[in-house]
């Protein structure tokens, strides 16, 4: 990647439900502070998204969204380099909503996986909202609001990037030919297993280790992290594929001789479950030592926040503004 991308819009964000966690590092974060180098960035700060889940759970919004800006700066993110914004504060992102809605039939919107998922996950069957049905769409209008030319995903978010795809060629061929089809940029792990063994590291779960954890905190969660049930004692053969404290040593532990040793002895049960997670102990909160440091010195400029934020806002609702009026134009909403 070059400069010259520097010119292109890239569009990515999360949800403002609590603090972030290692899995949000190593399938987002992670990718975007590179990214931020070479594109022009638009990070959102999703609070319309969160409603599609947690609409009775606004009372620690405001907050929610300050902490999830701290975790964003802390770990690297540059609000001196990238757009930081709040999506309620764009209401160019809602009219372009109900727009693209009408390109996209309602059995479309009901093959995303990730809408099944949120669905099963939540016992919702059909007494879901229409705003959950229609968050895909929503997805779509964050991108194409920006015209983004790139979106960081993981791979169980290709199916949004390919419906936005959709809708924009559907747009351009009905229309006019002003939409960019953004390609996805995958993430090298998409997800991170939770501590508990069971699916990706989740809030929802409790089965997280959060970027503001300190090292009393990491120990505890680690020393409790799920390995292979079968192993009873140190002295008999474990599993370590696939098992969770191995697959934190492999992103966490940058000693692969260390690694290698603790994998060979672990498979012929010459190592105890203790020793291997003392070291993860120490290289998680090795990782995390910098982020807690940048995030004491952020929180003595909390205020800032809000102000990086409001302007930001600013900022990004100037571009969705501009690009609505070509695409209302474009529709020939344009009644004078």
């Amino acid at each position: 990647m070059n400069d010259k991308n520097k010119s292109k819009i890239l569009v990515t964000g999360d949800r403002p439900t609590g603090s972030l966690h290692l899995g949000h590092y190593v399938g987002t974060l992670e990718n975007r502070i590179k990214l931020q180098e070479s594109y022009n960035c638009f990070f959102l700060i999703a609070d319309l998204h969160m409603l599609t889940t947690h609409q009775d759970k606004v009372e620690d919004l405001n907050e929610n969204i300050v902490e999830l800006v701290m975790d964003w700066m802390s770990v690297g993110l540059d609000p001196s380099k990238s757009c930081f914004y709040l999506q309620s504060k764009i209401p160019e992102i809602s009219e372009l909503t109900i727009l693209l809605s009408m390109l996209c039939s309602v059995p479309r919107i009901q093959r995303i996986p990730t809408l099944k998922e949120k669905i099963i996950s939540m016992n919702l069957n059909d007494n879901y909202s229409l705003g959950l049905l229609s968050y895909p769409v929503l997805m779509s209008s964050d991108i194409l609001a920006f015209n983004a030319s790139a979106v960081p995903v993981g791979e169980d978010q290709l199916s949004h990037v390919e419906l936005t795809r959709e809708i924009a060629r559907r747009f351009n061929s009905s229309y006019k030919d002003i939409l960019i089809e953004p390609q996805p940029l995958v993430s090298k792990v998409s997800r991170l297993v939770g501590t508990d063994g069971q699916g990706k590291m989740s809030k929802s779960l409790n089965n997280s280790i959060y970027l503001s954890d300190n090292e009393d905190l990491v120990k505890k969660k680690v020393m409790k992290m799920f390995t292979d049930p079968n192993r009873t004692s140190a002295d008999i053969p474990g599993k370590v594929a696939g098992n969770p404290v191995f697959i934190y040593h492999d992103i966490f532990n940058s000693d692969r001789e260390e690694l290698d040793d603790f994998k060979d002895r672990y498979s012929k049960g010459k190592i105890g479950d203790v020793e291997v997670k003392n070291s993860l102990v120490k290289n998680i909160n090795h990782f995390l030592e910098p982020i807690r440091q940048r995030r004491s010195e952020i929180l003595k400029n909390k205020s800032e926040i809000l102000d990086i934020i409001i302007e930001g806002s600013k900022t990004a609702r100037k571009v969705a503004r501009n690009n609505l009026e070509l695409i209302k134009d474009a529709m020939s909403l344009n009644f004078k």
